[in-house]
């Protein structure tokens, strides 16, 4: 499994503990930056990129690390195609992938212990989709409401 990592400056050093654990489970990180700590950049920026890998094939999921989460979680949700997640527990983790097949996980550094960090990490990489009929009948509903917006603004 290869999955696209990328923060900002708030979620820089929590990206690199997040590298660290997928290695020890044996999964690629795929790191799309920041690549130091520079309080200057933007998460839309890395949002972007994680998202884009997921989309184009480049990896399979993508998890995003800003301050709370919740920017890189819009951002990275304005990409069409992708489902990103904001996870602030491991129940949640465990479902957005297991039933709304979530293919971008957001963390917010400021707002998580580095150890339940870990276990969100831990849980969100190990689950897949049930790929029961009702969770494809709900995500077929999510990716037409996708396209009636795109329609809306043209």
């Amino acid at each position: 499994m290869r999955v696209a990592i990328g923060a900002d400056h708030a979620g820089y050093t929590l990206k690199e503990l997040v590298r660290e654990w997928l290695a020890e489970r044996g999964i690629e990180a795929v790191d799309v930056g920041a690549s130091s700590l520079d309080p200057t950049d933007d998460y839309p920026d890395f949002a972007s990129l994680v998202a884009r890998s997921v989309l184009e094939g480049q990896t399979d999921l993508g998890i995003m690390i800003c301050s709370t989460g919740v920017g890189s979680c819009i951002a990275a949700n304005k990409i069409r195609g992708v489902r990103a997640a904001l996870c602030h527990d491991t129940f949640c983790a465990e479902m957005s992938r297991r039933h709304n097949d979530a293919t971008v996980l957001c963390l917010g550094a400021n707002v998580i212990a580095q150890g339940l960090a870990r276990e969100i990490v831990e849980t969100w990489v190990a689950e897949t989709f049930s790929g029961e009929e009702r969770h494809r009948r709900r995500l077929a509903k999510v990716a037409a409401i996708e396209c009636e917006g795109k329609e809306q603004s043209t």
